[in-house]
């Protein structure tokens, strides 16, 4: 049975402390209806969680290792920077609070909105950042993307997201730059969007996809599988990487505030939509084909962080993720992008859903990589 047969065969519930639901289709609730994700909140996380405490001390104390690994090189570190809040505060906190020399690399997938790239251009020039673009070939993008819409499995983002990362990590691996600093953090990721809804970084599915619907061979195409970047790159090339925000007050709020009054940082409707390809993937392709509202886990986060309420999450999901004229607008841009007519792409998405257990994957060894995370005590959120 698949999972959307399991969310129609049960009974609706929606979490009575946070906004998770049934649309995970793995979520349990004990007998006050509170949900597994909030239960492993305040079990393995809130008691070592200090909202508003500055780990100050603990911060310079990772600048000053990553000033000494620097000293002599053009850069002591590097980031991925999007123009969204969350890497644009990172920024500010390497340069500003940290005293780092970073480089912020920006890999072009040929879907960022305008906001977004005035933003990175207020925040290089703000803080007078130096500044590498790796743009992906559009064409093998485009191959790629339209190969998973057709492979009619949720997880959508994934070339996009996957060419983000394997372009930081294997530039800084290239470049011999030690320290990547990552703008994720506990403030705002306390819940994870569960597997079925995004399924990411398994290479092995991707190849497989492509090899099925693809047309043309990935040549140049920015790749970085879960071995090579968690055994290879750090521990025989000695990559690591580095959360600053988990350092710091993390306020989203005050973080956007803070941005815009220095930097005339804008912010977006919805956590990343500064990307249009992401903003249709996560406000109509997912919710409207599978039934996955991904501003469920972000809202539920803030709920579990205290800023917001329960109640102030639950009118956000009343209205729609975002306008639904833009979103008629954006299908037909991503269509026309993608080198396919609307109603191609319309027919596309209406094909029977599939998941990734459809194709090759790595699902095995991800669950396992998870499971030692969870036994070290690394990771202490709840994925499944």
């Amino acid at each position: 049975m698949g999972d959307m047969e399991k969310i129609r065969r049960r009974n609706y519930q929606v979490c009575t402390n946070c906004v998770m639901d049934t649309t995970d289709s793995r979520i349990s609730f004990d007998e006050n209806g509170v949900c597994d994700h909030c239960r492993n909140f305040i079990r393995n996380i809130k008691p070592y969680w200090f909202p508003g405490r500055e780990r100050t001390g603990e911060l310079e104390a990772v600048a000053a290792r990553i000033r000494k690994a620097g000293e002599g090189r053009e850069y002591d570190c590097i980031l991925g920077l999007s123009g969204g809040a969350d890497s644009s505060y990172l920024a500010y906190v390497a340069k500003e609070v940290m005293h780092l020399r970073p480089l912020a690399l920006v890999v072009d997938t040929g879907w960022n909105l305008n906001v977004a790239v005035e933003n990175i251009e207020k925040i290089v020039k703000g803080l007078d950042l130096d500044m590498y673009t790796e743009v992906v070939n559009w064409k093998e993008m485009r191959d790629l993307q339209l190969a998973f819409f057709k492979a009619q499995i949720s997880s959508q983002d994934f070339p996009q997201d996957h060419a983000i990362f394997a372009g930081l990590y294997n530039y800084a691996v290239k470049h011999h730059i030690k320290y990547v600093l990552t703008g994720s953090n506990s403030a705002t990721e306390f819940i994870r969007p569960p597997v079925e809804w995004l399924y990411m970084n398994d290479l092995r599915m991707a190849r497989d996809i492509h090899r099925k619907y693809g047309t043309i061979p990935l040549k140049t195409f920015p790749t970085c599988g879960m071995l090579k970047y968690r055994i290879v790159y750090k521990y025989l090339k000695g990559m690591e990487r580095v959360y600053p925000l988990d350092y710091v007050t993390y306020d989203k709020a005050a973080a956007e505030k803070l941005l815009h009054e220095k930097y005339g940082w804008m912010r977006y409707e919805n956590k990343h939509y500064e990307n249009v390809f992401t903003r249709f993937f996560e406000g109509c392709y997912l919710p409207r084909k599978f039934g996955f509202d991904t501003r469920k886990n972000v809202l539920s986060s803030q709920i579990l962080a205290g800023t917001m309420t329960r109640e102030e999450a639950l009118e956000q999901l009343e209205n729609p993720p975002y306008d639904p004229d833009q979103m008629e607008q954006d299908k037909e841009y991503i269509a026309k992008k993608l080198g396919i007519s609307t109603e191609e792409f319309e027919e596309i998405i209406k094909g029977d859903n599939r998941t990734p257990m459809d194709y090759r994957n790595s699902y095995w060894m991800i669950n396992l990589g998870v499971r030692v995370c969870r036994l070290l005590g690394i990771e202490n959120r709840n994925i499944r």
